[in-house]
């Protein structure tokens, strides 16, 4: 197209500066139809060759899976057709045409009045002469890097029309409402958008075209800014994070004064991919597009169309001569002057049959050759887009294009849970997010036998909440070589990466939206930590793989369902340390503890021998305060006498004697206390925490072992006056009901406190404080330690649901965790009959199972 365009303007100008007044109306109206007809060849070609697009959604919709608040969503070909129908231009509600589109930061310091193209212009065209990079420039906006990637977009149709779709225009079906398709982690999204464009004084603000009366390159800006929130969002940034956006590649760049060995490798097996390849020099900061004597353009952006080995024969010797062929986007004769420019001598010394086969012609066109060695020795930076392997069209890949073999996953850091920072925080980084990476073939024609990786780790929607306050978080990611025994280990622990050096790392950790880095790899398996700098930095990230073989990769994460704890402690990782198991004695013919826990179970169920949430509150209540954080003064034991009387006596009963003795002595907290702890651990060894009674200030009391060193500095946290919530409660109670009768029997209270039991002495062993607390980041061992195996988005989502602000879980919030896991696991287990990790329920029966838990 910028041939097309660039010959007919010369042409155009070159005619009627030749011709007379009445020559003019002819020659437009012949130049007109010659480039129409041309440009419809080329758009309905280029429609036969576009690659399906897989994955498509509309702005706004979300990933099935994902709960997120529903979002409006448009559709272009609905929309299009409603306003049609009702004879109206499409305003766009979402993107409306007021100040809030524009900034985000600070009001507008001038009028600016929203035009549609019919408003700013006679004959109004989304195209005028096809497109190409004379129709992207610069208006007040700094986001040249967007610029700079929507001229090198126009150089590919296939591409271009990927992300212009040709099927809107001003004159058929117009009704002011136009559609583009952006690349957005993972998925391409339509964004539609009315023909309302900011301008000042009649004139465009922002991108516009060199023709006055074209508009896709205004549109096509629009766009961008509404995916992205605001035009304000748009500035500042780098033309590979566009370029990403237009292709789903992924990009790489790098300082060609400091270039790796293997450069030109690099850059033949790109080309061999349908890789995006441009180059540039440094800006003249005095002069705009200064001119090199050599010919070349300082701060412009020169497109690389091949890499090649070219043979050549001289009187002296004969052999292969690394070249590159280069474009100036201009398209006319501001080419290099230097050796293998059009028409120098060197070229006398190639074959006729290699000067055929590459292509060679010396036009005025803006395309020249050099060799490798001078392209290094005069270009300062190439960047390369190296296209998703669905980019390819299926004549390119007739033609013999290669394509990358692509793997790519989503995550996510949580405060407290994934987001462990880098290396330099040990104890937190094995709590990041692992991927597992398996390379199996070298690449072809390697010699040592390596293979090719490019990994590219993304964070997501950065930009977009830019209003909100929020910027790019500083990223990297490190790898390191897995054996076969480790392989198998899911997630790798604190004791691998303390003993473990990397084998790779991305070069640096850098506050950008991406950070990519190319690897040479002997096969094998691999791990893969992606992580913010500092730890406890929420965000979302997509990691991606590209290898010239095939890659295998998958999340390197627990499987969920129970677990052995006796499995767990033999993990290289070491990360779980034993519960205190209960002694396995010969059962008595009489067991008192079992005795007298029926008794308080009596004094408590009333008539019908069961108990509901409210009696169930007022024991946990009792029992387990010195375990609840919050700092507040212990209730008497006569307040447990007023509360525990009534309960018996509101159902019609009267406490017996043994239960009365034990309400006015204060020993039924001591009697819960120890069956609690007893039904873990029936001895109290060294360093056990006791309970008893303070016969003079009449409250309970923590008694320490004399041989434990405590830090009293850090005193227990005591229960506050409203103690367990009612809805922990009543999901301990639904947790064992099967009947769903909201009370418990004396086996179901039995093994309800059984668990509470277990799941208190898990706690204890990580609130090493005596806190009432534990970090958010010990949730993951501490319920392995439970007997549960949870993945990272389930951890998440406890501790988005359960943790505090400092990432604390508090016990309660603990005891709710495990009563949440062991439900849902429970109801899942019941239908999955065949024990197939699959099990299938009836809307009716979903809603029933889990809302009653």
């Amino acid at each position: 197209m910028d041939e097309i365009k660039g010959f007919f303007r010369q042409a155009g100008k070159e005619f009627l500066s030749a011709a007379g007044d009445a020559a003019v109306g002819a020659a437009k109206e012949v130049l007109g139809t010659a480039i129409n007809e041309i440009f419809i060849k080329k758009e309905a070609e280029t429609k036969r060759v576009l690659p399906s697009i897989k994955n498509m959604r509309v702005l706004g919709e979300t990933q099935a899976g994902h709960y997120r608040p529903r979002q409006d969503t448009q559709n272009f070909d609905v929309i299009r057709q409603q306003c049609l129908a009702s004879g109206s231009l499409f305003e766009d509600p979402l993107f409306p045409a007021s100040n809030e589109s524009l900034m985000f930061s600070r009001r507008p310091d001038r009028y600016i009045n929203w035009l549609r193209p019919h408003e700013i212009c006679d004959d109004p065209q989304f195209f005028v002469e096809g497109y190409s990079r004379f129709d992207v420039q610069q208006g007040e906006l700094g986001d040249c890097w967007l610029l700079a990637a929507a001229a090198n977009l126009t150089q590919d149709a296939s591409l271009f029309f990927r992300v212009v779709p040709p099927d809107q225009s001003f004159e058929e079906n117009y009704a002011g409402v136009f559609h583009f398709q952006f690349w957005q982690y993972g998925n391409w999204i339509d964004v539609v958008i009315d023909d309302r464009l900011p301008t000042h004084n009649g004139e465009l603000m922002y991108m516009h075209s060199a023709e006055r009366n074209e508009f896709w390159s205004a549109l096509l800006e629009k766009a961008y800014a509404k995916l992205h929130g605001s035009y304000e969002a748009l500035k500042g940034g780098s033309t590979c994070e566009a370029m990403e956006d237009f292709t789903g590649g992924v990009t790489e760049w790098y300082d060609l004064k400091e270039a790796p060995h293997n450069l030109f490798n690099i850059l033949a097996k790109a080309a061999e991919r349908n890789s995006m390849m441009g180059c540039s020099l440094e800006a003249d900061p005095n002069v705009l597009e200064a001119e090199t004597p050599e010919g070349l353009i300082r701060g412009h952006a020169y497109s690389i169309t091949k890499v090649c080995m070219i043979d050549i024969i001289t009187p002296n010797r004969q052999g292969k001569l690394p070249m590159i062929r280069l474009r100036n986007p201009w398209g006319n004769e501001a080419e290099w002057n230097g050796p293998w420019s059009d028409s120098s001598p060197e070229w006398r010394y190639i074959p006729d049959e290699q000067k055929h086969e590459i292509g060679l012609n010396f036009d005025r066109d803006g395309e020249f050759w050099m060799s490798f060695q001078d392209f290094l020795n005069y270009f300062e930076r190439v960047e390369i887009c190296n296209l998703s392997p669905d980019s390819l069209t299926e004549s390119q890949q007739n033609d013999g294009k290669r394509k990358w073999e692509m793997s790519m996953f989503e995550g996510e850091w949580t405060p407290g849970a994934t987001a462990g920072g880098c290396r330099n925080f040990l104890d937190t980084f094995w709590h990041n997010p692992q991927y597992v990476m398996t390379l199996e073939d070298p690449d072809e024609e390697d010699d040592e036998g390596k293979c090719t990786v490019i990994v590219a780790l993304m964070q997501k929607n950065r930009r977009s909440k830019r209003n909100l306050g929020m910027e790019c978080l500083t990223i990297g990611f490190a790898i390191y070589h897995l054996n076969d025994r480790e392989f198998n280990v899911r997630p790798q622990g604190l004791s691998f990466f303390k003993y473990r050096s990397s084998v790779a790392r991305s070069p640096h950790f850098i506050n950008t939206r991406e950070v990519t880095a190319r690897f040479q790899l002997p096969p094998g398996h691999y791990l893969i930590v992606p992580s913010t700098f500092d730890p406890n930095e929420e965000g979302e990230f997509i990691i991606r793989v590209f290898s010239e073989t095939q890659n295998n990769m998958e999340e390197n994460d627990d499987h969920v369902g129970y677990g052995s704890t006796d499995d767990d402690n033999n993990r290289p990782g070491g990360l779980y340390p034993s519960m205190p198991m209960p002694p396995s004695p010969v059962a008595p013919a009489v067991d008192p503890q079992k005795e007298a826990l029926q008794r308080l179970f009596r004094s408590v169920a009333g008539a019908d021998m069961e108990v509901d949430w409210m009696e169930l509150k007022r024991i946990l209540d009792h029992s387990l305060r010195d375990d609840l954080p919050i700092a507040s003064n212990f209730n008497t034991a006569q307040n447990v006498k007023e509360n525990f009387a009534p309960l018996s006596r509101e159902n019609g009963e009267v406490p017996n004697t043994a239960t009365n003795d034990m309400l006015d002595g204060g020993n039924i907290v001591n009697m819960i206390i120890s069956l609690l702890c007893g039904l873990c651990n029936k001895e109290n060894s060294g360093g056990q925490e006791m309970y008893g009674l303070d016969d003079q200030n009449n409250t309970t009391q923590r008694l320490v072992d004399p041989n434990r060193n405590d830090d009293f500095n850090n005193p227990v946290m005591t229960a506050t006056p409203d103690g367990f919530s009612k809805d922990i409660c009543r999901s301990m109670v639904a947790m064992l009901d099967v009947d769903k009768s909201g009370k418990l029997g004396f086996e179901e209270f039995e093994a309800l406190l059984t668990d509470i039991a277990k799941w208190k002495a898990v706690f204890k062993m990580y609130d090493v404080h005596q806190t009432g607390r534990i970090d958010g980041f010990q949730l993951r061992t501490a319920l392995n330690s439970a007997g549960y195996h949870l993945n990272n988005r389930i951890l998440n989502a406890l501790v988005h649901r359960y943790g505090s602000r400092d990432g604390k879980i508090a016990f309660d919030d603990f005891l709710m965790c495990a009563v949440k896991i062991k439900t849902f696991i429970d109801i899942f287990k019941e239908k999955d009959t065949e024990h197939t990790e699959t099990a299938t329920f009836t809307l009716d029966e979903w809603i029933e199972s889990t809302i009653y838990s």
